[in-house]
């Protein structure tokens, strides 16, 4: 078993939450979440908010910061061979409550099918919020390009203009 590595990133202003399933190696040793190069999710969000994100964890946040979005993973704990999401086995869920009671989240946002099913299983009724499944920005996800993850993950911009 594996313990999340990596804090929750949100705060008190913070509007939506994406939630992703586990952090893959190179998010583990980075130390923040979607590090691995060719994970296209913070390519996505500089497209959808038309801003350059820096590869450093400070502008990650910064980025994070301003748009209100808070990150986390679906998974606090679990088996998973390498980082590979279809490995992912015996999970023990996040504490998504206490980021939901102190913030202003109102949506969550799912990076994947995968995170998606796993929160509708072990999240959802415990703190009675749907959630929005995106597709995931694992490079593993061949079937969509960074234009198509684009027009999906507007739909994340669309919900903060009308709700900031």
């Amino acid at each position: 078993m594996i313990k999340q590595p990596i804090e929750p990133y949100y705060n008190k202003d913070s509007k939506v939450l994406i939630l992703g399933s586990f952090p893959s190696i190179a998010s583990r040793e980075f130390g923040f979440f979607y590090a691995h190069p060719q994970n296209r999710f913070w390519p996505t969000l500089a497209n959808v908010f038309n801003t350059v994100i820096d590869s450093d964890i400070a502008s990650k946040k910064a980025f994070l910061k301003k748009y209100k979005i808070a990150l986390y993973d679906v998974c606090y704990e679990c088996e998973i061979k390498g980082s590979s999401d279809a490995s992912i086995k015996k999970v023990i869920p996040s504490d998504i409550g206490t980021i939901i009671k102190n913030s202003q989240i109102k949506k969550i946002f799912i990076n994947g099918k995968l995170a998606y099913n796993l929160y509708n299983k072990l999240i959802k009724n415990k703190i009675n919020m749907e959630a929005i499944c995106l597709p995931s920005t694992s490079p593993a996800n061949a079937k969509f390009r960074l234009d198509d993850l684009v027009l999906e993950y507007q739909v994340i911009k669309d919900y903060l203009d009308k709700n900031i």
